[in-house]
Parts: structure tokens; sequence; C-alpha cells
């Protein structure tokens, strides 16, 4: 789920690592090649264990159905959970898009693209049998399950004590960065498993991110989408650096792709577009302090320079885009920052580990450095539920800093200690080496090497 930003040569990139990291600085005290045949193993179980999990999470999630549409629940509780807090009854049955879309390409990388375009396909029909609208949006969330009835089905209870249907105002609503990822899932498809209902389908997203999200303040850029019920959205008029970055990527990706007799056209509307978002995270790298800032205030021009996320720091690195060798000093500043143990908090100077930051930390460092501490893998191992999902946070519960909604009263988005799709997402892309971003994998020489 995301939120408002309210207020293998492993031996040298190993050692390269070491002396960056304190808390690893154990490990220097082995070879280096003792310490790559370690790490390349615990990466490599780790690997195997994440897949499985989501292989499980498609079987449980399936309900019969072995082929057909079909969305994951993002939080599905292990059996050796029955002491934690439950889930808000809103997360039951809840699939998030973001989490979904992640799980997605991680199957990808897991070598099931069977499962994987069951959930790519339950996208395009999301977008097309959208039960209210019809524009090119797909929703925040959607009822998890096989996708059965004519049109998508959003999440939601009947109370009986209130004898009334009960929605999620975020869930139904739109974000920028979730209508991004989704078009990443599809192009991801696409490129592994070519169909034009994928491509055509993230085009689609792509353009209902130009005509309803298209700044019209400066700094330029995309907004963070709309919020609240169908018959009275309205649009939030913040600005992320992790929307933007996931636009920019997935819009050149969309431009190379062509595809269309009227390719031409759309592929230059869509470059740039590309130019416009990737523009905008470049006005909010901090060259001074060698990092990114989060976005923009309410209103859409003030720069938020107060909190940081961490995907912020990371995604721009990740995305191996031509300006990402001169902000190769985010991850020095994430490493002091939102350092948390041997893993990574959402927040700066965060008051918990992140599951989900802390692999895609891994997952940065796989891709730029060839590989991640043994103490991170480990970290992220320990995180298994007895049902295949990985918690998202070892804690109770963790904060953002951020708010889930214009009608919050406080920062409210927190992780708390359930089993995760997007977590469990996330580590099977970090311990396969496969970048979301590129559709590739780090042995595949997925990031060119930055000068030195």
């Amino acid at each position: 789920m995301r939120a408002a930003p309210s207020t293998l040569t492993l031996a040298p990139c190993m050692a390269a690592w070491l002396a960056l990291a304190s808390p690893a600085a154990s490990f220097a005290q082995q070879s280096g090649a003792a310490v790559t045949a370690t790490t390349a193993a615990t990466q490599q179980r780790l690997a195997q264990q994440s897949c499985e999990g989501l292989r499980q999470a498609v079987k449980d999630a399936q309900k019969g159905a072995a082929t057909g549409p079909l969305f994951l629940p993002s939080y599905r509780m292990a059996g050796n959970d029955r002491g934690s807090q439950p889930p808000e009854p809103a997360l039951v049955g809840a699939a998030y898009t973001y989490d979904n879309a992640l799980a997605g390409i991680a199957l990808l990388a897991c070598g099931d693209a069977a499962s994987a375009r069951r959930i790519g396909d339950a996208v395009v029909r999301a977008i097309e049998r959208d039960p209210h609208v019809a524009d090119g949006r797909v929703r925040n969330a959607y009822r998890a399950g096989p996708m059965t009835e004519e049109k998508a089905t959003l999440p939601g209870r009947w109370d009986e004590g209130r004898k009334q249907w009960i929605a999620d105002a975020y869930q139904v609503s739109t974000a920028t960065g979730n209508v991004a990822w989704a078009a990443l899932l599809l192009l991801n498809l696409s490129q592994a498993e070519p169909s034009p209902a994928y491509l055509a389908g993230a085009r689609k997203l792509l353009g209902w991110v130009e005509q309803r999200t298209r700044a019209k303040n400066d700094p330029d850029g995309y907004n963070g989408g709309w919020f609240g019920w169908d018959e009275a959205q309205r649009p939030q008029t913040w600005k992320s650096t992790e929307h933007n970055i996931d636009i920019a990527v997935a819009a050149a990706w969309a431009a190379r792709a062509g595809g269309t007799a009227a390719s031409g056209v759309q592929d230059e509307a869509v470059r740039r577009q590309a130019r416009t978002a990737l523009d905008f995270v470049g006005r909010m790298w901090n060259p001074a302090q060698q990092r990114f800032h989060i976005g923009t205030k309410e209103d859409g021009s003030t720069i938020s320079t107060e909190g940081s996320g961490l995907d912020a720091q990371l995604w721009p690195l990740l995305a191996a885009t031509d300006r990402s060798c001169a902000w190769m000093g985010a991850l020095d500043w994430a490493q002091k920052h939102h350092r948390f143990g041997e893993g990574y908090g959402f927040s700066r100077e965060p008051d918990g580990i992140w599951t989900e930051g802390s692999a895609q930390f891994a997952a940065t460092l796989v891709a730029r450095r060839g590989t991640a501490p043994e103490a991170l893998w480990r970290l992220l191992a320990s995180q298994r539920a007895d049902n295949g999902l990985y918690y998202a946070t070892p804690s109770a519960r963790i904060s953002t800093g951020l708010a889930i909604g214009p009608d919050s009263p406080g920062p409210d988005f927190f992780y708390y200690h359930w089993p995760h799709l997007g977590a469990t997402a996330w580590i099977a892309l970090a311990a396969t080496g496969f970048n979301p971003f590129t559709g590739k994998t780090a042995a595949a020489g997925a990031i060119p090497s930055c000068p030195t």
C-alpha cells in the first residue's frame, strides 16, 4: 500500500560494502571467497523460499480455480500469528494493486510466468471493466481471489449490525504510483510473454496518468492521484518522488516497446511523459546532502524537506536512468539515516525495520554492487511466516510519518507484524537479482556500472 507524502563476481563488491556498513564488519574477518560462498548460498536459499511463498499465495487465493485472472490478498495471517494483533477489517481480503504488481513481477523472476499472467490478466480486466468508470485507471485495491464477475470487484464488507456496506475510501481511490506499478507489471509481462493486451493496458494506464494527474504548477511532474468515493473524488495535489520515478521508467519503457500502427505519435507522447517525470525527480535531488527529498507538500510547489522515504532514495538508483550515476550518494545517505539494526526503516531515523524496504536495499546493492551483506539476507530470511509470506516488520508496529489520505487526522500509515505480499515479492526480487524497473537480472547486466 502506498500513501501520500503529506508532511556473481561478488568478492570485490562485498569488500566495498563492508567498508561502508560497520554492522557487517565482522564479515571482514572472513576471506573474500568464504564471504562469497556463504552469502551466495544464503541468497539462493532465500530466493527459493520466497518464490515458494509466492506460489503458495497463488494456490491459497485461487479457491479451486486453477486458471483465469486472479488477485492475491495483500495480508494473510499465518497459523502461528494467533497472538498477534489481527488485521484491520478493511485489510481482510483486500488485494492492493501495488502488492499484486510486485507479486506478478516477482513470479516472473521465480520462473512462474503462468501465475504472473493471471495477475496481469486481472489488471487488464480491471482497466477494461471498472464497476463505475471507463477512463483507463486502476483502483488502489480490489477484492482478492479469482475474477469471476463481469466487473472488477472492489473491496468491502457487509456490517450486519449496522445493516450497511462498509468500504474504504483509500482502497477505491487511485494513487498515481499504483497506476505506474500496474503499468510496470504489464510491461514486464509484455517483455517476457509478448501480448498486445499487456502493452495496450500499460499505455492506457500511462494515458490516465497524463490526463488526470499532470501538474499545472512548478515544479512540473505528476500529482498524487485522486482520493475519495466515485461521486466526490478530489485531486491529490502533492507530488511524490517515488511516484514520478515509477512514471519515468514505465513511460520510457512503453516508448521503447512501440507496438501499434500509431506508435510513432504515441511513443513521442510517452517519451515526453518520461522526461517530465524524470525532470521532477531530478529537482528533488539535494546535491549538498546527497539525497532525495520525498516530494512536495499539499500545494504541489513547496518541497518537503523534513522527512524521508527509503524507497525515494533507492528507486532512482535501481531504475537505472541516464542520471542515476550522479545520484549514487543516496545509497550512503540511506545507509546512514534509514539503518535500523541489520535492516532499514521506512522513515528517516526509523523506529523499526521495514522488511520491504530492507529488501529494496538488498535489491539495489545486488543491482549496483553485485551482492548484499550476509547479515541483511539473514535478516530478511528471519521474517518468514509459516504460510510462506514474510512479515512486513519484525516489530508490532512501525511508523512511516505519512498519512493514508486527506481525511487522516495525522500520520496514520503504519506497518504491522503481519505476513505481507509486498514484502515477500521484494525479497524474491532481491534474492533472484531481478530488477522490476528493467525486467532483467543483475547477472544479465541489468544496470551498467557507473564510472569511478
